[in-house]
């Protein structure tokens, strides 16, 4: 007598999920945490966009910085830096900076110090 899987459980625990983001191909772990990747730096055109968004954030803008080729820790002292520079709050996610607000002339002239190449995107 061979006994079906009728439910969930009967499958041995969790089947699918999407609550931690991209995992790495080596360790199978999430990016943010794995210690192989953080020295990979992005490939790219070496041109820095800058854009405002607002869609889906519940009409909030939030302007992003997207397309900048630094490894994950300089990426992050990156992105509080310039936070700190627009005296606003922010976050890193995927390799793209969010700051909040329209900030898009500021982190434009910013990163130029920097000596980034930067461009301004979208409308």
């Amino acid at each position: 007598m061979s006994s079906k899987l009728n439910s969930f459980s009967a499958l041995g625990g969790l089947v699918y999920s999407t609550d931690q983001g991209k995992l790495c191909p080596e360790c199978e772990q999430p990016i943010t945490q794995c210690k192989c990747n953080n020295d990979v730096v992005p490939q790219g055109d070496g041109i820095v966009r800058i854009r405002s968004e607002n869609k889906g954030r519940g009409g909030k803008t939030v302007t992003t910085v997207a397309g900048v080729l630094l490894k994950e820790s300089e990426l992050k002292e990156l992105a509080k830096a310039l936070k700190k520079r627009c005296g606003v709050g922010g976050s890193l996610k995927d390799g793209v900076i969010e700051i909040q607000g329209d900030q898009v002339d500021l982190l434009l002239q910013e990163l130029q110090q920097r000596g980034f190449t930067c461009k301004k995107s979208g409308g």
